[in-house]
Parts: structure tokens; C-alpha cells; sequence
């Protein structure tokens, strides 16, 4: 088997994939690239890692190099909300890295994932029940980007027989990473906030509707996708994949539901807020399920049992809850 490279490991999904395909491959089957050096020891001491800045493709050849990389899984990027405070910044890392990646694995003839994202569609998409195929005029620079990636990966795909692969993600909630930059990043700071404090100031409207993501659901997608049949493979990148929809005030009630004085007050950020209206409420996964298998495991209220009880045992030795 040919080793896996994964960009942006440090990153929020990047860390967990990694510990994920080092536990289902062998540690030192995983390479984690990135720009910054992981400070979390697992991450750091449990396989190899490499410095990789995916703009300047000698990085990459010098990695592709010592290396026998067959699968990329290229996760660095610039999210919704940062990418809108510095787009020339988003756009040279979501575009142009992607540009040397793809270059690379085609010159070292490796599969790729990429991640594209709810934030590829835009306001004139249909809302509810968001189809595979539909139209998108996103107005972000995040969104902008990954539309334009979809597109590349496709390109090189039939231009260039690439084994490209993909999905569009929905938010991603994690208990391992705080935070980082995304509109819908509210779903995981909501959790620190209700253990650490009992209340907490939420961005976006209390009825405003998107997709979500549990990180183990997350993961288990990109790892399936990029093990399935590609004879079986109709849209091969940019797949819809969900698993549920609230709004922020349908999380604090089932929040509540563990920590009863649990208090959520408004103050709208008016760009984010922008951002999310823009995307779907819901999207069609039907074509995920159908051409490799997708189901996710883990519901609203799951997910937030895992996450309190994770949490509270993380950040304050807290009991868990049922």
C-alpha cells in the first residue's frame, strides 16, 4: 500500500482525519503536511509529519519525493467567515494550492479528495432539500473558491483520468478543535460556552436553518468515499452529504436538555449572518447514498449527548450525563 498525505493537518478536520487513517492504515502509512507544527503531541508523535506550504509546489514535489504517496487528502484552506475578512488570502490558498495539488498528484499519479462545502451554493440555489445538481452562484470568496474547485477537480478528472473525489460538507461540529473561522462555527463554541460559563452569545438568528455534521460522521464519509468502487461513481466529486438541520435555538433547547440553566442571548454578526442565509437549510444526499453507501450515525440528539459528555470531561472533569 502507498502512503496517504494529508494537507492542512493541524487544521479541525485535518487533525482528526489523520488519527483516523493512522489508526485504520498504520501510523506510519500517514503523512501530516502543514504550515504550522502540530502542538498537539498524538498528532505530532504518532507518524511522520512534514512542513508543506501547498503555494509553492517545490514544497510538494520535495515531500511527493520522499514519499510514495498514492492518496491526498488536501484539506488546507481559508474558511467562510476569515475568507471574507482577507479574500485575496482565501483565494491564493483555496485556489491556487489546490492548482499545485492537483498538479502534483497528477505528476506522481495519486487519487485526491477535496473538500468543498455547503458555502458552494448561494442564494438563488433552492433551499430546502438542496439537489445534487443545482444551480450555484455563490456570493463569498469561500464559496467562490470551492465552486471553482468542484469545477477543476472535475476537469482534471476527464481531462487528465485523475481519481478525484469529494464532497460538500455541511457545518462540522467537533469536541477536538475549538473554533477556526466558519459561519457555522457557533454549533461548537455553543458546547464550550453552556460547560465553561452556562450561557453564551450567539451570532446568527435563533431561527436560522443549516445543515450539520457530527466530525466521526464527517471522517467516516471521507475515508468510505475515497474506498469505494469508482465504477459505481456517477458525480465523483462534490457529493451532498448530511446528517441534520437545526437552527441555533433547537440546539440550545436540546443543550438545555443536560444543563438546564443553560442561557443564550443574540447579537447578529451581520456578515455571517449574510453567509448563512445564503445557504441551504437542508440538502439532498440521496445521490451520496445511492452511489457509495452514505447513512450518518449520529442525530441531533446524539450528538449532543457525545459532545456534553466529551466535553465536560475535557474541559472540567464534569460527570457525564444520560
Amino acid at each position: 500500500m502507498k502512503q496517504i498525505l494529508v494537507t492542512g493537518a493541524v487544521g479541525q478536520i485535518g487533525s482528526e482525519l489523520t488519527a483516523a487513517l493512522r489508526k485504520r492504515y498504520g501510523k506510519d502509512k500517514v503523512i501530516a503536511t502543514d504550515v504550522r507544527m502540530p502542538t498537539d503531541v498524538e498528532l505530532r508523535d504518532a507518524g511522520p509529519f512534514e512542513f508543506l506550504d501547498v503555494l509553492d509546489p517545490n514544497h510538494i514535489t520535495r515531500v511527493m519525493q520522499l514519499h510514495e504517496v498514492g492518496t491526498v487528502y488536501h484539506l488546507a484552506a481559508i474558511l467562510s467567515a476569515t475568507g471574507e475578512s482577507r479574500p485575496g488570502v482565501a483565494w491564493q490558498i483555496n485556489m491556487n494550492g489546490l492548482y499545485n495539488m492537483l498538479e502534483a498528484a497528477r505528476q506522481y499519479q495519486c487519487s485526491l479528495f477535496f473538500p468543498s462545502s455547503i458555502g458552494a451554493f448561494g442564494p438563488l440555489t433552492p433551499q430546502d432539500r438542496t439537489p445534487q445538481d443545482t444551480i450555484q452562484r455563490p456570493d463569498t470568496i469561500y464559496g467562490v473558491t470551492k465552486v471553482a474547485g468542484e469545477l477543476l477537480c472535475d476537469y482534471y478528472h476527464k481531462r487528465f483520468g485523475l481519481d478525484t473525489r469529494g464532497v460538500r460538507f455541511p457545518g462540522l461540529i467537533s469536541h477536538e478543535t475549538e473554533p477556526g473561522g466558519g459561519t457555522t462555527d457557533y454549533a461548537v463554541d455553543i458546547f464550550y460556552q453552556a460547560i465553561r460559563h452556562k450561557e453564551y452569545v450567539c451570532y446568527l438568528k435563533p431561527d436560522t436553518w443549516l445543515d450539520m455534521m457530527y466530525m466521526p460522521d464527517a471522517i467516516r464519509a471521507m475515508i468510505q468515499l475515497m474506498e469505494a468502487d469508482s465504477s459505481r461513481l456517477v458525480h465523483r466529486n462534490a457529493f451532498n452529504i448530511t446528517a441534520m438541520s437545526f437552527t441555533p435555538s433547537m440546539l440550545a433547547d436540546e443543550i438545555r436538555n443536560h444543563i438546564p440553566e443553560f442561557h443564550v442571548e443574540y447579537e447578529i454578526d451581520q456578515v455571517r449572518q449574510a453567509i448563512a442565509d445564503s445557504w441551504p437549510n437542508s440538502m439532498d444526499d440521496s445521490c451520496a447514498r445511492t452511489e457509495w453507501g452514505w447513512k450518518p450515525e449520529y442525530d441531533l440528539v446524539r450528538m449532543t449527548r457525545d459532545m456534553i459528555n466529551v466535553l465536560s470531561r475535557k474541559l472540567q472533569g464534569a460527570p457525564t450525563t444520560r
